[in-house]
């Protein structure tokens, strides 16, 4: 098996941000669910070195929500330990996340403060997401300020080596790495599944063809025994006058040549005169022989 490629990503302050595609999905529905309120959560994950994964997330419930702005609750934060402490004790809080519903991906004065205070660790990061636009952001420390990040992967696979090279914030990628990475950000268009999926759907299209041609083989022969089947059914239902119609039918039929006369149907060939016997030649009469009288008056 071919080794997998890598991405060398050469940065000098600029964290790189692996989300899983998972992740992503749970905080657009999450706020997909207020459409005039703002939702909040946080990222759960690792970090190494300047790379950041995000793994997970738990949704901020409780939160004191407004139109555009949201704040972390005391019971907020109890209930996010409390899914961290059971389901994810070997990560740790990478980030946030909140929605801007109609109002673009930025970070408010308000969101700001939430930043600075409660996620100032240098590779804490803010995701922004809009429901109304499905736009959506990522914003992170650079120095000592916070700005919009610009390497950031949704659902990326492969390995990431990060290097300093002091060379600047840019990335080098392999062509083949990067073309699939932006089809994968972009597009945001499923896989064509598994390939069992695709063989079942392949025979249920050929059983329905199969099916198809029957039903029509059906509907020819019925269209076809249509007029013996009325017959047949005439007959059933009236049997004597069925039985009348056929004699006379029969009897009405043209004779056959060569059938002997008087028989049924039987006679001359159609259109042909009838020739009469030529009459007898006449016989002589016999005159009865006279006595004879030897010469005697």
């Amino acid at each position: 098996m071919a080794k997998a490629a890598k991405v060398q990503v050469r940065v000098s302050t600029q964290p790189v941000v692996v989300m899983e595609a998972e992740v992503a999905r749970k905080i657009r529905q999450h706020a997909r669910t207020s459409m005039k309120a703002e939702v909040c959560g946080v990222l759960i994950g690792s970090t190494e070195h300047e790379r950041m994964t995000v793994e997970a997330c738990i949704q901020g419930n409780n939160a004191a929500q407004g139109g555009a702005h949201v704040t972390f609750t005391q019971d907020t934060w109890e209930h996010i330990y409390k899914i961290k402490d059971k389901d994810y004790p070997d990560y740790k809080i990478v980030g946030w996340y909140h929605s801007h519903p109609g109002f673009g991906v930025f970070l408010s004065e308000h969101d700001l403060f939430i930043q600075q205070n409660f996620f100032s660790n240098p590779q804490q990061v803010a995701w922004v997401y809009d429901p109304h636009t499905d736009e959506e952001g990522c914003f992170g420390w650079i120095g000592d300020k916070i700005e919009k990040l610009s390497v950031i992967r949704v659902g990326y696979s492969q390995s990431v080596e990060i290097t300093d090279s002091g060379a600047g914030d840019y990335e080098e990628e392999d062509e083949d790495a990067s073309v699939a990475s932006r089809v994968k950000v972009q597009s945001g268009t499923p896989s064509s599944g598994p390939v069992w999926m695709k063989w079942a759907s392949r025979g249920m299209g050929y059983f329905a063809l199969v099916v198809l041609g029957v039903g029509m083989g059906f509907v020819l022969r019925d269209w076809q025994l249509a007029p013996v089947l009325g017959a047949c059914q005439e007959i059933s239902q009236h049997p004597i006058e069925a039985c009348q119609q056929i004699m006379q039918q029969y009897l009405a039929m043209p004779p056959v040549m060569g059938s002997a006369p008087g028989s049924p149907g039987g006679s001359s060939v159609p259109g042909a005169t009838e020739q009469k016997s030529a009459p007898a030649s006449p016989q002589p009469e016999k005159v009865p022989p006279q006595k004879g009288n030897n010469g005697k008056h």
